[in-house]
Formats: C-alpha cells, sequence, structure tokens
C-alpha cells in the first residue's frame, strides 16, 4: 500500500494525514471546503513544527512529509488510485453511508475502505457498498501524531485479509492496532462514555463541582485529565452522540445520556470548539476555569 486518501480534513483527517506522510505514504486529503484543506495544512506544518522542537523528527523529515501531501475537493479524482481509503468525516450515519456508497463507485476493485467513526457500526457502512469485506475500522485517537492507539474494527463480513492488511499498516506507521468486534462504541467509548455520563451526572446532582470530580479522578485513579475536561476535550456533542448510539444499539438505559449532557448540547455548550463547556476555553491560556454555570 503506497497511496493513502483521507477523506476530512477536520482534527482527526488532517492527524492521519500527518501520521502517514510522515511515515512515506502518498496522501491525498479531500475535504468539500478549500479553506478547510487551508487550515488543515496550517495545522499539520504547526505540529510537524512542534515535533522538530521536541527533537522527535528533524527539519529534513518534515520537508519530505509535506511532499508526500497533497489536497483536492473532488472526491472521484481523489480516491481513484487510493489503495486505502480512510473517512474521518461527522459523526452522522446517513452522510457516511452516502459517502461509503460513492466510494465504492469511484474506488479501485481492491481497495480497502475504512471509517475512523467512534461508534458507528462498521457493518451498517460496509451494506452501502459491493464490498464489504474489504470494509474496516481504524479508530484513530486525539491527538493522532501521539497516541498510539488504534482500534481495529472488523464489520460482520470484513475479511482475514483486509484485517491482517490494516494491522500490517498501523505498525507500519508506529501505532499499536488493537483488534476489535463490531458493537456500539466498540471497546474505547464503550469504557470510556459511561464513565464520563456518570461523572455528569455526579455533577448535575451536586455530589461534586466540576474541578472536585476532575481531581479526584486524576489523583485516585492517575488519569492525566479528569472525566469532565476531557468530554470538553472532545466534544460534548460527540459524547452526547456515542451515548445515543449505544442506547439505541443496547437498547440499555445505563447508556442514556445524561439530561444536563443534552441541556448543554441543546444550548450550543459543546466544550472546547465553542469556548465553554464544563471550562472556558481561551486560545493561548494555559489554565483552566470552571465555567460560571458550575461554580458552587
Amino acid at each position: 500500500m503506497k497511496n493513502i486518501s483521507i477523506i476530512g480534513s477536520g482534527t482527526m483527517g488532517n492527524g492521519i494525514a500527518h501520521v502517514f506522510c510522515l511515515h512515506g505514504y502518498k496522501v491525498h486529503l479531500i475535504d468539500i471546503s478549500q479553506v478547510a484543506l487551508e487550515q488543515a495544512l496550517e495545522s499539520i506544518n504547526r505540529n510537524l513544527d512542534r515535533q522538530i522542537k521536541k527533537e522527535t523528527i528533524r527539519e529534513d523529515d518534515k520537508i519530505q512529509a509535506l511532499d508526500n501531501l497533497s489536497t483536492g475537493t473532488q472526491l472521484k479524482e481523489g480516491v481513484k488510485a487510493a489503495d486505502l481509503i480512510i473517512e474521518a468525516i461527522i459523526e452522522n450515519i446517513g452522510i457516511k453511508k452516502k459517502i461509503f456508497s460513492e466510494l465504492d463507485e469511484y474506488a479501485k476493485e481492491e481497495a480497502i475502505i475504512a471509517s475512523n467513526t467512534s461508534s458507528i457500526s462498521i457493518s451498517d457502512l460496509a451494506s452501502a457498498t459491493s464490498r464489504p469485506e474489504k470494509v474496516i475500522g481504524m479508530h484513530f485517537m486525539n491527538p493522532v501524531p501521539m497516541m498510539e492507539l488504534v482500534e481495529v474494527i472488523r464489520g460482520y463480513n470484513t475479511s482475514d485479509e483486509t484485517t491482517g492488511t490494516v494491522m500490517d499498516i498501523c505498525k507500519r506507521i508506529q501505532k499499536i492496532p488493537i483488534e476489535v468486534e463490531d458493537y456500539p462504541g466498540f471497546i474505547a467509548n464503550r469504557i470510556l462514555m459511561p464513565m464520563i455520563n456518570e461523572s455528569i451526572y455526579a455533577l448535575q446532582e451536586g455530589v461534586a463541582g466540576v474541578a472536585e470530580i476532575d481531581t479526584i479522578m486524576k489523583l485516585g485513579m492517575a488519569h492525566p485529565m479528569g472525566p469532565l475536561q476531557l468530554a470538553d476535550y472532545i466534544g460534548l456533542d460527540v459524547c452526547h452522540s456515542i451515548l445515543k448510539v449505544m442506547f439505541n444499539g443496547f437498547g440499555d438505559p445505563k447508556y442514556a445520556p445524561c439530561p444536563l449532557l443534552v441541556n448543554m448540547v441543546q444550548a450550543g455548550h459543546l466544550g472546547r470548539k465553542s469556548g465553554q463547556g464544563f471550562y472556558i476555553w481561551e486560545p493561548g491560556k494555559k489554565d483552566l476555569e470552571v465555567s460560571q454555570r458550575f461554580l458552587r
């Protein structure tokens, strides 16, 4: 595999592109927005510079990585040479299935189509194609250049050959792939999201404040970041979406999103991306302040 096409140039898409082009793959990053692509290139440049500053890569590595990277807004032209296509767009099953159907039409017959989804069924996405044996999940962690894990999710019809190929390519980009089966939330979010949800319930019920809940989990459980800060970082809308997928998939009320989380998402308080969630997020400011809404 030499040619990688990535659909979606947001945080996850440009992070995945960064890693692949840094490891010698020819990467074509696709988005419907030229502005978004320009922002993605700026982000990749900044992150490569950070790696140079930390002496994990050299200036020559950056030059070669950027030489390996191209961008475009046309899906059909952008995927026709791809050996592996990774979709990294919004967590919406309808939009994803439409993209998968188009990818199945435009991509060469032997191409593998993967999704970076954090919770949506790979088997369901594969049903939109004529090649379900070549559809798989590659759930990267954020920030992609730093986090080692990739959840590799086998759909119901994903072949051993496809799984083996994807496990191998993950290792070639210095990631640690872990194979899991296709059930709602997979493993990472099936365990993480109920913890975040329970933390929000504890806050809603007045058991403890935002800073207190996060401090307890950091000091008591050695977590690098408290669950409420992590929820802000992920995006409260994303947490809400994943919990709904698990609630609908399992039919178990323990996965139902906390009413406080629902209210915050409806109010547009989405965490870091909106500037306010459980904390106030200001560009360049290192010390987080708890949102006024939650001061005790």
